[in-house]
């Protein structure tokens, strides 16, 4: 097959769709299918072309670490404000739909794979797929349009509040996006999330073939099994990842302050970027306790860090439509074997608590939180998990397997296309 691939995120950036991208691509081509990417500049997460990526320039063609074809489109320098960021992501669109028309169509593609975040790619897609022709595949990674939802709740942490006139204009705005991407959903050839219950939700609104392709769990350079530290009265808790507004992680320094307060040893360190960094930074800051905030670091320093750690966080905001997603970083945990503290309800909390890989605490709840580590604290034994969530992740989780389902529902789609 020919597969041209449409995404606001890819490699070298580091991130979960671009680990999840680099992992089926590898694998897509691997299979002898050629993959055509069409993609921005690399610019994420800080907004600006990443400085080892100055040869990918708008316009650029080169080839990808897989064998794999890369056109280069425009971006536009964004701020962590999501005002910004939506207007960098629909310059890329724009500008994605008119180098696939004037260069990449000459290839005829066989499919188009538009993936999500960054929803103005999924409605260039969408035009693409029906002016040339072939079969549309929209992977939905996150719960849209769900979120919208809970739009007002988005930037309440690291912006001001809007202002009238956006309060008088965003409910029809979000209301109409919403129809129109549940619309989008419907026409395409196939649907692609990453999760049973979000596949479920999408389902009972008449979405025809959706079909569930999870997030692997990458292999760690250098690091495939966690080794739990002699106990020394200190609890080090992990958070790495992206730092934006789904994850809350403000409530986690507000938790390990309480847990300072009552004189638990509780370490926390925060690593990774995202739009809520420096307001979680600042409020970091204010105070004695020991919480490291630390930015974005490269794969190769990623072991250090999980080796440092007792017990990792994976955090979501208390969000209905949160319920129906699962953080890729707790495939990451369960795989290497280290104890997790789940603030997540939903899926992800049924997925820990089969696997037993640790503890849940309700999303949002400071107070359940501190109370959760001084107990990891006072008995260490409860960081001992065994094999249960490596064996999980190998059944559900195995990036061979996904990219086999993967690659079974484009060539379904294309033969019924045809």
């Amino acid at each position: 097959m020919r597969i041209l691939l449409l995404t606001h995120h890819y490699e070298p950036e580091l991130g979960a769709p671009q680990q999840r991208w680099g992992a089926m691509v590898r694998r897509f081509t691997r299979a002898g299918h050629d993959v055509v990417v069409v993609a921005p500049s690399p610019h994420y997460s800080f907004g600006g072309l990443m400085d080892e990526a100055a040869q990918m320039r708008r316009g650029s063609v080169h080839r990808g670490a897989y064998g794999e074809t890369v056109h280069r489109v425009a971006f536009r320098p964004h701020t962590g404000r999501l005002g910004s960021r939506l207007l960098d992501q629909a310059v890329s669109s724009l500008d994605s739909t008119r180098t696939v028309l004037t260069r990449v169509r000459r290839i005829r593609p066989d499919v188009i794979i538009a993936t999500a975040p960054a929803l103005p790619t999924l409605f260039s897609g969408a035009l693409l797929a029906r002016t040339i022709d072939v079969p549309l595949v929209t992977e939905m990674r996150d719960a849209w349009p769900d979120l919208l939802a809970v739009a007002d709740d988005w930037d309440a942490a690291a912006v001001p509040a809007p202002s009238r006139r956006a309060q008088v204009f965003r409910p029809p705005v979000l209301h109409a996006a919403g129809a129109l991407m549940t619309a989008l959903q419907r026409r395409s050839s196939a649907v692609v999330t990453t999760t049973e219950s979000f596949a479920s939700a999408l389902r009972s609104r008449g979405v025809r073939s959706v079909h569930v392709v999870r997030n692997g769990a990458h292999e760690l350079p250098g690091y495939r099994v966690h080794s739990p530290r002699e106990p020394d009265g200190e609890l080090r808790v992990l958070y790495l990842g992206t730092v934006g507004r789904a994850q809350g992680l403000g409530t986690a320094v507000v938790a390990a302050r309480q847990a300072h307060a009552a004189g638990v040893a509780v370490r926390l360190r925060i690593v990774g970027a995202g739009a809520e960094h420096e307001a979680v930074a600042a409020m970091a800051s204010k105070g004695d306790v020991p919480i490291e905030i630390l930015g974005q670091v490269p794969k190769a320093q990623v072991a250090e860090h999980y080796a440092w750690a007792d017990t990792l966080l994976v955090a979501l905001r208390p969000w209905a439509p949160l319920e129906l997603t699962v953080p890729s970083k707790l495939y990451e945990a369960m795989s290497i074997g280290i104890h997790v503290t789940g603030m997540v309800d939903g899926e992800a909390a049924a997925i820990l608590r089969t696997a037993g890989m640790g503890a849940i605490v309700p999303p949002g709840d400071a107070n359940a939180l501190a109370e959760t580590w001084a107990k990891l604290a006072n008995d260490p034994s409860q960081l001992y998990v065994g094999d249960a969530g490596r064996e999980w992740t190998h059944e559900h989780a195995n990036d061979d397997r996904l990219a086999e389902r993967y690659l079974s529902i484009l060539e379904d789609v294309v033969a019924q296309h045809a």
